[in-house]
């Protein structure tokens, strides 16, 4: 197969290619090999390691995680507990958000029903948002 470009590379694998810059710097992804004019070259292990990231982007997981998927990802190694245990923890996470989202939601749709319900001269959402934070 012949040697991709970035452009090539990121379109194939459905990410920027500022990304893909931004990956290589942060050692996300692998440094290609380069033409004698500098270009990059880069393989299909390249389009196959950005769709994992890709893909581990989507779902939510961080640089660091995704750095450890990686690692684990790698021939030879035993990982499955390892991958379980870190997809759990992430799992709470966004279960922690779900959870932070649903009482922002009840929060706004009450100050909405306020705000609709009273013609007051002053506005509850804004009533809402400007006072101090119950402990």
């Amino acid at each position: 197969m012949r040697p991709l470009t970035i452009g090539t590379l990121a379109k194939a694998s459905g990410v920027h290619l500022e990304t893909v810059r931004y990956y290589e710097r942060i050692g996300l992804m692998p440094k290609p090999s380069r033409t004698a004019s500098n270009y990059r070259n880069f393989g299909p292990e390249h389009v196959e390691r950005l769709c994992f990231i890709r893909r581990a982007r989507e779902i939510g997981f961080s640089i660091d995680e995704i750095k450890e998927l990686l690692a684990l990802a790698e021939p030879g190694r035993a990982s499955c507990a390892e991958v379980q245990t870190l997809t759990a923890v992430h799992l709470d996470e966004v279960r922690a958000k779900i959870a932070d989202l649903r009482r922002l939601e009840a929060i706004l749709a009450g100050a909405l029903e306020r705000c609709l319900a009273e013609p007051a001269p002053t506005c509850a959402v804004l009533d809402m948002l400007a006072s101090p934070r119950p402990s």
